[in-house]
């Protein structure tokens, strides 16, 4: 959306016509008025919800449902329960919310077909476009100390989050604040869905990835995110293309990253048999991730005060340490045996997921996400998202020998059964549906299998069999090669989109011809970003809870654009050769 069409848009915001209760007539009586009380709740209303900024927008936001005075009645005495009451049923309390959210419109994007250019454009443009992102994350590194990562808040929630993702979220989180802020946001949702305001809150965009919204970002740093920023510039570095001038602080950026990923972000947790186990978590403890004073009461007035290490970023963090050389003994950990803690037994520890969003897909022999910390807090639950179960695969095979995967028995079937679990997932299509992934889409999980599938095929060929005896790669390579073929690059994409699709091409081993609609669309969109970036910021990654959160920036999408073209360069070069 351009600058004239969302002031269009916020000009229709301001003047529609007010036809049912706003969110203020419901929440001011209960939650606004209310001077003597120090709760969670009214804190968060007033300072989320009732801020400066989004009140002219909702304020004529009404809901025609709620003119009906028994339906509003239901939902103040929800509220005052979360409000007063020591330990309130969740499930009633959000029962009036998720009533409301029947109808909610939103819906994920339909891309436009489009036919794929008849030639790849000029390996010169292509080598340009590496240098341009190599470029940008190095000065960006020494710009803050560090590469940024974004958050932006969308109040207009998931699509996939509806009434019943409301009462699973409610009583399958625990802290008191994420549940809080949970079931404000879904409240919330009604009016902006129903009113002009979506229209500024949610306009729409081109591709699937959404683009971020840049004036409410939020920087921060995560040890997840210098992972990956780590592999960009290790692909930099291996492309050739790099500068001789650039290697030196390359390198110097990559041992800081890891040393904030290793030691910096790590912490050590219980083991299911009682030993400790050193984990990384998502976000290191102040000030190590970089967020501004307001943002970090912000974000703790939100539900997240308490934040849990989880399984990925442990895997993500360990996998690019394997790779840059790191010697940390760290690494010698059989991380294998820790996740089989946290692994889905059917009839066994199906109960490890209490947070259940994506009840479409089948949990049987899958790692959850967070892993409680030493005080046996889980604030968030637990859920368990399908890419994530890939990157558990990526670091056991890259690090398969240090671990005697193969000569464990017991390893071998944590393997085994993940991979039995990413398979049910190809062969039933439910991979390519948005509502299977708790923190990530479709086309993102594509790109992260090509990833785990080039590292399983750089083992040997007899190691290979043992850990795959059933082919189940290949199966699962046809199923994503088709969604990315067939669906992703067939539509209008956006330069992230292209990227992930490029990343999947070129580890699965497609034909260079495959790529032409990708790297168009690179190449079309290279400067869209302004004088800072090459690219604008889009979602990498989300979360459902409490509202849709999402992830990414600039510098994300460079490190992404680079590490895909570089894939495809290689192809493209040995095509020629």
């Amino acid at each position: 959306m351009n600058k004239t069409s969302m002031a269009a848009a916020a000009f229709k915001a301001l003047t529609a016509s007010k036809n049912g209760p706003s969110i203020y007539d419901v929440c001011d009586p209960v939650l606004h008025d209310r001077q003597d009380s120090d709760s969670h709740l009214i804190k968060f209303y007033r300072r989320s919800l009732r801020n400066p900024a989004l009140r002219p927008l909702l304020w004529r936001a009404g809901l025609p449902a709620l003119r009906d005075p028994a339906r509003l009645e239901a939902v103040r005495a929800a509220l005052v329960r979360a409000r007063d009451e020591e330990s309130p049923d969740w499930a009633a309390i959000g029962q009036p919310v998720a009533e409301l959210m029947q109808g909610l419109p939103p819906t994920h994007p339909r891309p436009k077909p489009i036919s794929a250019p008849a030639s790849a454009p000029d390996m010169a443009e292509i080598e340009r476009i590496i240098r341009l992102c190599g470029e940008h994350l190095l000065k960006s590194y020494a710009g803050n100390g560090f590469i940024p990562t974004y958050a932006a808040f969308n109040l207009i929630g998931d699509p996939d989050f509806h009434s019943r993702e409301l009462i699973v979220a409610l009583t399958g989180l625990q802290a008191r604040g994420y549940k809080n802020s949970t079931l404000m946001f879904n409240l919330a949702r009604e009016f902006i869905a129903n009113s002009p305001a979506a229209g500024v809150i949610n306009p729409p965009w081109t591709g699937i990835a959404e683009p971020m919204w840049e004036p409410v970002q939020i920087r921060h740093r995560s040890a997840y995110y210098d992972a990956f920023f780590v592999e960009a510039l290790l692909s930099y570095i291996e492309s050739e293309l790099i500068r001789p001038e650039e290697i030196t602080p390359a390198r110097r950026a990559i041992d800081d990253m890891l040393d904030f990923c290793l030691r910096i972000s790590r912490e050590e947790v219980l083991s299911h048999d009682g030993s400790k186990v050193s984990v990384i978590t998502a976000l290191a403890p102040p000030p190590h991730p970089r967020f501004s004073k307001y943002f970090a009461q912000i974000k703790e007035e939100l539900g997240f005060g308490i934040y849990v290490p989880d399984c990925d970023t442990t895997a993500c963090s360990i996998s690019v340490a394997t790779q840059a050389g790191s010697t940390d003994p760290i690494l010698d950990q059989p991380l294998l045996d820790f996740y089989a803690g946290y692994q889905v037994n059917k009839g066994d520890n199906e109960p490890r997921v209490t947070v259940p969003l994506n009840d479409n897909v089948d949990y049987e022999g899958a790692i959850a996400t967070w892993i409680d910390n030493l005080r046996g807090e889980r604030p968030y639950g637990n859920d368990l998202d399908p890419t994530l179960n890939l990157d558990v695969l990526e670091v056991s095979f890259r690090n398969c020998a240090r671990w005697q995967v193969v000569e464990t028995p017991k390893r071998l079937e944590t393997v085994h059964k993940i991979i039995r679990f990413q398979r049910k997932l190809a062969e039933t299509g439910v991979f390519a549906d948005p509502r299977a992934h708790i923190y990530y889409l479709p086309e993102l999980y594509s790109a992260y299998f090509g990833r785990c599938y080039a590292t399983l095929r750089a083992l040997p060929q007899q190691t290979q069999a043992i850990l795959d005896p059933d082919n189940s790669f290949d199966v699962i390579r046809r199923h994503v090669l088709a969604y990315v073929q067939n669906d992703l690059t067939a539509h209008e994409m956006n330069p992230f989109d292209a990227a992930l699709a490029l990343m999947a091409l070129g580890y699965l081993g497609a034909p260079a011809k495959t790529f032409n609609a990708a790297l168009d669309c690179i190449v079309r969109q290279v400067g869209e970003g302004g004088r800072r970036s090459p690219f604008k910021a889009y979602e990498w990654n989300k979360m459902k809870t409490p509202t849709r959160i999402l992830v990414g920036g600039p510098e994300v999408t460079s490190a992404f654009v680079l590490m895909g073209l570089a894939l495809a360069r290689r192809t493209m070069t040995n095509a020629r050769a």
